[in-house]
């Protein structure tokens, strides 16, 4: 029995699971400590090794039929009285069970949840779908809203992230990101507010619009913050000087209010740019207690040396983070180095990140899907915030390219598969969304 009340009694239909992969199995290695291995191979395997770091993800298996799992949006009551406990567990979780909520998305990229159940998410072509969570639910098969949305079928630009209004239950409110072509063809990026009515979306209002945007790097990722101020996360647009340009909303991590105005207690007066020196931010996320503000950032995609260098970095008001002019930990006084980076011969290509928020031994790790690297990876910070004490690979190229991860109220994550986006080679019923329940 999970924490939400449902009953599992199988792993996700068309899984790799086996039997040594279920919660009896044998822990997965962290990153800090598996052992270094010094060694002289030749330069033939070497060169293959450093060409070979990006290559295409391995192909998710394929699944023989579809399974609807509902899922109450709110916890059971607890037996005891859980208390958060001081820091995460430094140490492996457990992968309790992965199972298979719905089917057949194109390219999800992200997903909020409103109070009544309803599970928003986005597909890149220019769709909200709704899946419904708790009894009765599935994927519906009318969107909830469409939008001119321009993507391609090799590029990373199109309808990207979602965030519901903190008071979603009084304002109705929805906010979206979304690539379009502006009169002359240039592409930009703007962000949007529709309203649910009658469970559909109406009225799109213009909240912030004029961002560049290009085939990629486009950034996308919407959230509302504890300060009840929405953040928007830029690409650079394929042109690194972006990042650096204060006149540029391309490059940056944004803040607003929820009409599009700017807060008085923005790091510029006058200005949303919340950080700058971005190449391509793909997840934001909030640490429960300190409130802490941490990003995942994608890295050049060039063959080594100038490779790689994925970024989790601690997000301060006006922090410059280097791109173009530094890549992984330089240490330079000018530039926030990381807190971690995915090294120049792996890719990671991360994606949406949150933190475990909910009381037990998880509670504060940060966990974020990624592409590239077909895993959630799961960190954890030390008191400081800053200093990394253990990190992990889960459910490791199970699922194919992994988009997002959402904690709902049982404890457990949802996370979104990304196999149809152009980029991976996708099963029958790809794209999907997984409960992935961890201990």
């Amino acid at each position: 029995m999970s924490s939400a009340g449902v009953l599992f009694a199988r792993p996700l239909v068309g899984s790799r699971w086996t039997a040594a992969q279920g919660p009896l199995a044998q822990k997965t290695p962290t990153l800090l400590n598996l052992p270094f291995r010094a060694t002289r191979r030749s330069a033939l395997i070497l060169i293959a090794v450093l060409l070979f770091s990006c290559a295409a993800p391995v192909a998710s298996s394929p699944s023989p039929r579809v399974t609807t799992i509902p899922i109450p949006t709110t916890a059971s009551p607890p037996t005891s009285s859980p208390t958060a406990t001081a820091s995460p567990r430094i140490g492996p979780a457990v992968v309790e069970n992965v199972q298979l909520v719905a089917s057949g998305l194109r390219a999800p990229w992200a997903v909020d949840l409103a109070p009544d159940g309803r599970l928003f998410v986005t597909e890149r072509p220019g769709r909200v779908r709704i899946v419904q969570l708790g009894p009765g639910g599935g994927l519906r098969p009318d969107p909830w809203a469409t939008v001119t949305a321009s993507t391609s079928i090799d590029g990373e630009r199109g309808l990207l992230g979602i965030a519901l209004d903190p008071d979603f239950a009084q304002t109705r409110f929805v906010y979206l990101y979304y690539t379009y072509v502006a009169p002359g063809g240039a592409i930009r990026n703007k962000v949007v507010r529709m309203r649910d009515q009658s469970d559909r979306g109406v009225e799109e209002t213009v909240i912030l619009d004029g961002i560049l945007g290009n085939n990629d790097h486009d950034g996308g990722r919407l959230k509302f913050g504890p300060d009840g101020k929405l953040y928007v996360t830029t690409g650079d647009a394929e042109n690194g000087d972006n990042a650096q340009s204060p006149s540029a909303l391309a490059g940056k991590i944004l803040r607003l209010n929820k009409d599009g105005s700017i807060p008085a207690d923005n790091p510029r007066p006058g200005s949303p740019v919340w950080s700058l020196g971005h190449r391509n931010v793909q997840g934001i996320a909030w640490h429960p207690d300190t409130g802490a503000l941490y990003e995942t950032e994608h890295g050049p995609s060039n063959l080594f040396p100038d490779c790689c260098n994925d970024e989790v970095n601690l997000i301060v008001p006006g922090g410059n983070y280097g791109w173009p002019m530094v890549r992984g930990t330089p240490g330079d006084p000018r530039f926030r180095d990381p807190l971690i980076d995915s090294g120049r011969v792996e890719t990671w290509a991360p994606s949406g990140a949150t933190f475990a928020t909910k009381p037990g031994p998880l509670r504060g790790s940060f966990l974020f899907a990624t592409l590239r690297g077909q895993h959630l990876h799961r960190v954890v910070f030390g008191p400081d915030g800053r200093t990394v004490l253990f990190q992990e690979k889960l459910i490791t190229n199970q699922y194919g390219r992994l988009r997002d991860v959402f904690e709902i109220a049982s404890g457990e994550f949802l996370v979104l598969t990304s196999n149809r986006d152009g980029r991976g080679v996708p099963a029958a019923d790809d794209d999907r969304v997984l409960l992935v329940t961890l201990r």
